[in-house]
């Protein structure tokens, strides 16, 4: 008798041969499904948020076994790190200083961790870190997101500097991701435990942007008038919406290789 084919596998391949138009149709669609899929199972949708920085830890906690477990930090962005800690540690003190609540636990567990992620990178695992390929410019990101945070911030009541730091982490999250893409790109083979934090980023990436859009949704766009007056909170969301964006293609090939049964994360030219 002949083997049965694993239909995933068989949906899959099909899908790869279909044009990029088709791709991207059936990737919208997907979307669309989840975000209407989660705003009726979910009932409280501030729980996406938390949900998005609990598995942002998570991630972090899966490079921490990496690190300790292969003694290798090869295949990492050390850049991606430092950006994160950047943005966690503005964040953090928004957070004390505006609304202190359970973010500011996450974001305090995920600081510390990510810190102990730098340390190891840069004096323990030094001779494994693969500098040639941690090739991205960080002031390429730092600087347009500081000089935008000046320009388009909150129009609350706080501090001035207080909102200029709040956007500033906003607009830098979205693009902390990048160099660690490259490195990747650079490399082509991404090994186990890098390719699932990187995804454990994307799931928290695509959570965090369906709160704000489901919220913005039921709110009948109120949520954005709270958040304040002019460019600000459409900035918000765009942010959101970006940073899903840059991990979306990375986020496919990772689901296409676990379909596939790859031990080793492969990608081509020009996913990033």
């Amino acid at each position: 008798m002949p083997r049965s084919r694993n239909p995933m596998r068989i949906l899959a391949s099909w899908f790869r041969r279909q044009p990029l138009k088709v791709k991207s149709f059936f990737a919208v669609i997907a979307g669309i499904f989840t975000l209407v899929f989660i705003r009726f199972v979910v009932q409280d949708h501030d729980n996406l948020f938390v949900a998005a920085e609990a598995i942002h830890f998570v991630g972090i906690i899966v490079l921490i076994y990496k690190l300790t477990k292969e003694k290798t930090c090869s295949g990492l962005s050390l850049k991606t790190q430092q950006l994160t800690a950047l943005f966690l540690a503005v964040r953090l003190y928004c957070s004390v200083v505006m609304e202190y609540d359970i973010h500011t636990l996450l974001d305090t567990a995920t600081l510390l961790t990510t810190a102990w992620v730098i340390y190891t990178i840069h004096y323990k695992l030094r001779s494994t870190y693969l500098s040639d390929l941690d090739n991205f410019p960080t002031y390429f990101m730092v600087i347009p997101c500081a000089i935008l945070a000046i320009l388009i911030h909150p129009t609350t009541s706080h501090n001035i500097l207080n909102r200029i730091l709040w956007a500033f982490c906003v607009y830098l999250e979205s693009v902390s991701v990048v160099p660690q893409l490259r490195v990747m790109q650079n490399a082509k083979v991404v090994e186990p435990f890098t390719s699932h934090y990187v995804f454990a980023l994307g799931v928290a990436r695509f959570l965090s942007c369906a709160h704000w859009i489901i919220q913005v949704l039921d709110s009948r766009g109120y949520l954005l008038t709270a958040l304040g007056r002019g460019l600000w909170p459409p900035m918000v969301l765009l942010s959101e919406i970006v940073q899903t964006f840059i991990l979306a293609d990375f986020c496919y090939y990772y689901v296409k290789s676990v379909v596939e049964g790859q031990n080793v994360m492969r990608l081509p030219s020009g996913v990033v």
